[in-house]
């Protein structure tokens, strides 16, 4: 038997062009086997400065209380350097690639980016919703963490982006000692399915003339309904999108409300917002770079399922201020995001969920450095950590939801690097 796995092996190595040396790859290869004897585990190719890559599809079970209850394939990326350089998990919120985080740049580390649950190429069909909870989730990153660590013996260090950066945080809630250091970015911890903060927000971020920009700018849209819809509905053939799920009308309505909440999100500039003499597809083209129609289109339509799915069952989510344009509205009357739940699926509201993990992070939540924009929505809802915890919260004042460590000063860049160091330095208990 030991000798056919040689063989195999040998094989693997020889046929896979992404392999370096045969020697290196082998001991890695033959201790990630070791490690995940059901997994899949595929050589890729190596994104800049890394030895070894690895796509693993895991088995992991649907229930981690119940194993008998089935399993999906999840997705995973390792990106190789050395077994004792820290390790970075990058806990993705929806799906992912081979992507290099800025973190695992930053520290030269090693990597490994995990596609959440049910997302992208982890989303088994038909999806058993009972089973897309954020403890599963977690218990996810747990379970592989705990496996790579036989391997990886340096510091871990989790990090994500906006859901990806909340994972991150509601991970170190629940297993805190998994990680020795997270860094969330543009991550909100949000108190219900319609947080008023966000529209505040958008009500008070900026300067009077620029948000008077905006609400003309979407009563401009509808008051052009007829004439943008034409624009959006060429739009569409020409990138041969289907909206029958959401309707041409009704995306449009949605896209309008939307607005604001994605103008302060992605870092709109005021100067560039069209005036209201515009011709529609001027008004189109603007409304299409800041919100993105494709959105509201059938495919997007059922990727974005698992989202909003989370988003109001545990996470919280917005709600849209329809007054600006009430009286234009002929279509969307609610200012809940409920419209693009899944259809037939029963779903509860836990709103102690987050308030529990907010709990931890604000009062418990050592070793965690945040980094915000200033201007982004979702910075309203960030987690405002206790005085008395060593954690770092960075606030770039007009940075939006793109914020990252590069974006920062060089006095700021320094004060974040030099507490990543001292953080990573200490000896571990």
């Amino acid at each position: 038997m030991k000798r056919i796995q040689r063989l195999l092996l040998l094989a693997v190595i020889v046929l896979n062009p992404y392999y370096g040396s045969a020697q290196t790859a082998s001991i890695l290869f033959q201790k990630l086997t070791e490690l995940f004897p059901k997994a899949e585990i595929t050589a890729i190719e190596n994104l800049e400065g890394y030895s070894e890559s690895y796509q693993l599809i895991l088995n992991e079970p649907l229930d981690h209380k119940n194993h008998q209850n089935g399993s999906f394939k999840h997705y995973m990326y390792l990106s190789h350097l050395d077994f004792n350089k820290p390790m970075v998990i990058e806990t993705h919120g929806y799906n992912t690639g081979n992507t290099r985080s800025e973190v695992s740049k930053l520290l030269n580390a090693n990597q490994i980016a995990v596609e959440y649950r049910f997302y992208g190429k982890s989303r088994p069909e038909p999806l058993p919703w009972e089973y897309l909870t954020n403890d599963q989730a977690i218990a996810d990153y747990h379970h592989i963490v705990m496996k790579l660590k036989q391997l990886y013996t340096g510091k871990w260090i989790s990090t994500g982006i906006s859901k990806g950066g909340e994972t991150a945080l509601i991970y170190k809630s629940k297993y805190p000692n998994d990680v020795d250091v997270a860094m969330p970015y543009v991550a909100p911890l949000i108190d219900s399915t319609e947080d008023p903060r966000t529209i505040n927000h958008t009500r008070t971020i900026g300067t009077t003339e620029c948000r008077d920009k905006i609400t003309a700018f979407q009563r401009a849209i509808l008051g052009n309904r007829e004439a943008v819809l034409q624009e959006f509905q060429h739009y569409a053939t020409a990138n041969k999108m289907s909206f029958t799920e959401v309707p041409y009308g009704e995306a449009l309505e949605y896209a309008v409300l939307e607005f604001p909440f994605s103008f302060w999100q992605w870092g709109g500039h005021c100067n560039e917002i069209p005036p209201v003499s515009a011709s529609p597809k001027e008004l189109f083209d603007y409304l299409n770079v800041i919100v993105g129609l494709r959105t509201y289109n059938d495919q997007t339509y059922f990727n974005d399922l698992p989202s909003y799915y989370q988003h109001l069952s545990e996470l919280g989510y917005y709600g849209f201020d329809l007054s600006p344009v009430a009286d234009l509205l002929q279509i969307v009357k609610s200012t809940s995001n409920d419209r693009f739940a899944p259809k037939g699926v029963v779903i509860r509201y836990n709103s102690q969920y987050i308030k529990d993990v907010r709990k931890y992070v604000e009062n418990k939540g050592d070793k965690i450095l945040y980094i915000y924009g200033g201007y982004d929505t979702w910075f309203s809802c960030a987690p405002k950590p206790g005085p008395k915890l060593d954690a770092l919260k960075m606030v770039l004042p007009t940075g939006s939801h793109k914020t990252r460590v590069k974006d920062f000063p060089e006095k700021d860049k320094a004060l974040i690097m030099e507490t990543l160091s001292r953080w990573l330095a200490e000896k571990k208990n």
